[in-house]
């Protein structure tokens, strides 16, 4: 039930089938107890995942991501949690690979997540911005060779587990409040001070709580192209095409439970249809909407990849909007019809 992937390089996805194992093991206890699937996390580590977008030549494997769409609805079936920080990792170094190849620091920052499975965090939400990640009110303070920022950010999901963290600012003190850059901090060169704590449903392991962050680090860590590009052209894709694999994945786990719960009062009365199995097809037809849904979005993002004039667009950004919507609102329906069978 997954996206068709032509060639699924260097055996991915039976390394993250490897991870999926360990994270089904602990999905209820990192669910039940709010914790940071840290077992899966490892293991996304040891099979070198987190680094498989960086291009070859700074040692990656230049994994698509469609390729890594489809390793999130692998991991959506076993542990939201898992899959989540999977993806948000994703979604940040898509803007490193996209937006970071023309800077020395940067490319030696990919490097090092290749070699060394940096786990990436991201801090795109402020208090008193509404959530509107296209503004901020806290600015970037370069002094010299030094930049310097302090920013209350009102999540930042497995914040107190990340290896680095990209985070939002204004360009400077006197920029408007949608001139913004991305800025790669390093765990030694901030601090974090938690805020408050989000009881996230069903995402609880990613531990997506607020912080004050406090970070000083060299100048060129800031990325070369301003945030409104970045956004745009590959960030904002990303997400709602990765979110989209992890509701997908959801969405199959909960279709296969429903399917075992028929076959089962198949088996106990053979010669009657079972309970729910109207309900089964209907909710079937749903899931290969999603499927085609995301498959699409996926494929006229990397037919768009190449032209940025494409990517900055309204009419992309709607259309990969609209994927966000369509996959985040059927599969709640899938859902419920799943727990209606069973």
């Amino acid at each position: 039930m997954n996206f068709p992937v032509k060639i699924m390089q260097d055996g991915l996805v039976a390394r993250v089938a490897r991870v999926a194992e360990i994270a089904a093991k602990h999905a209820d206890a990192v669910d039940a107890e709010a914790r940071f699937p840290r077992e899966a996390v490892d293991a996304m580590k040891a099979e070198r995942l987190l680094g498989i977008q960086v291009p070859r030549h700074l040692g990656g494997e230049s994994a698509s991501i469609t390729e890594i769409a489809e390793l999130c609805s692998l991991l959506g079936q076993v542990c939201a949690a898992s899959a989540m920080v999977f993806a948000m990792h994703h979604i940040k170094l898509s803007s490193l690979v996209e937006h970071g190849a023309d800077s020395e620091w940067h490319r030696g920052f990919m490097r090092r997540i290749a070699a060394e499975q940096l786990l990436i965090a991201s801090a795109t939400t402020e208090g008193g911005i509404g959530g509107n990640l296209r503004n901020s009110i806290c600015a970037v303070e370069v002094d010299g060779e030094t930049c310097r920022l302090e920013k209350d950010a009102t999540v930042i999901s497995y914040g107190s587990h990340a290896d680095a963290i990209l985070i939002t600012s204004r360009a400077h003190a006197q920029a408007a409040s949608s001139d913004q850059v991305l800025t790669a901090f390093l765990k030694d060169q901030y601090t974090l001070e938690k805020t408050h704590v989000w009881n996230t449903l069903g995402m609880r392991g990613t531990c997506s709580d607020g912080f004050l962050f406090k970070g000083e680090a060299p100048a060129h860590q800031i990325l070369p192209k301003p945030f409104a590009e970045i956004a745009a052209q590959s960030m904002l894709a990303s997400s709602h095409l990765l979110w989209s694999g992890v509701w997908y994945g959801i969405a199959v786990d909960a279709v296969v439970r429903a399917q075992a719960f028929v076959r089962a009062a198949a088996r106990k009365a053979p010669d009657a249809q079972p309970p729910g199995a109207l309900r089964l097809a209907e909710v079937s037809n749903l899931l290969q909407m999603v499927k085609s849904n995301v498959v699409a979005g996926l494929k006229a993002y990397e037919d768009a990849k190449a032209d940025a004039d494409r990517l900055s667009s309204m009419g992309f950004a709607v259309a990969m909007n609209n994927v966000k919507i369509a996959s985040s609102e059927t599969i709640l329906e899938i859902v419920n019809h799943a727990m209606l069978i069973c």
